[in-house]
């Protein structure tokens, strides 16, 4: 007997939930591996190509076997979403931490060392003391705490994804504000980064004090 339009969305939806269980059970495989560990936290970064704006980190620690459907590399998400999972991740998370350096610091230190000084900020933050770092495709220096850095880890690791939309959506409501003080450069659009509106702008107006004078080059 064929099913019903009702029967057939009914069995459809239960085969996304189903399809989504499966995807993050598998974003779990190094939240398991390292299941000693009671605090696993999750670092990433946010913001290290834009031309203005600070680079933020997030540090997230979950409990065992969180599950937060839609957890994402935040890249992979809408902004809707990732405004939505920010509220799930800071009510569920055992502890979550920010770390933001500024453009001046990203102009005296260079980029990647602003982004592990932001990752240590993130990690020093939490009121939660990491046992395991997971971090997206970098080794932070000098942080006393195991830690393994995993290529893409934001897309294969609940933790890392977590903290990759703490970092992202905190960087992008910061940009929002900027937009209000310099609303002739977009930050509310790009978030800073090198588009031709925002390159047409500086062009025009020049650099503003949110800009990273190492990274303009007009």
């Amino acid at each position: 007997m064929a099913e019903t339009k009702k029967e057939e969305r009914e069995r459809k939806k239960r085969e996304k939930a189903q399809a989504e269980r499966i995807r993050l059970d598998a974003m779990m495989e190094y939240e398991r591996k390292y299941g000693e560990f009671q605090y696993i936290c999750g670092v990433d970064e946010a913001g290290r190509g834009p031309l203005a704006g600070p680079v933020v980190a997030g540090a997230v620690i979950l409990p065992k076997d969180c599950y937060i459907e839609y957890l994402n590399d935040s890249k992979k998400l809408s902004e809707k979403r990732r405004e939505a999972l920010y509220d799930i991740i800071t009510e569920k998370a055992i502890a979550y931490g920010v770390g933001i350096v500024s453009p001046e610091v990203i102009d005296e230190i260079n980029i990647l060392e602003a982004t592990y000084l932001a990752m240590k900020e993130a990690i020093a933050n939490l009121n939660v003391k990491p046992q395991m770092i997971l971090a997206d495709a970098v080794h932070i220096p000098e942080i006393g705490i195991p830690q393994i850095g995993i290529v893409k880890g934001d897309a294969k690791s609940v933790s890392i994804a977590a903290a990759s939309i703490i970092a992202k959506v905190t960087r992008d409501r910061m940009m929002c504000m900027y937009d209000e003080l310099y609303p002739e450069y977009g930050f509310a659009k790009h978030k800073g980064y090198g588009t031709k509106a925002h390159m047409d702008a500086l062009h025009t107006y020049g650099i503003t004090p949110i800009h990273r004078t190492t990274f303009v080059h007009l």
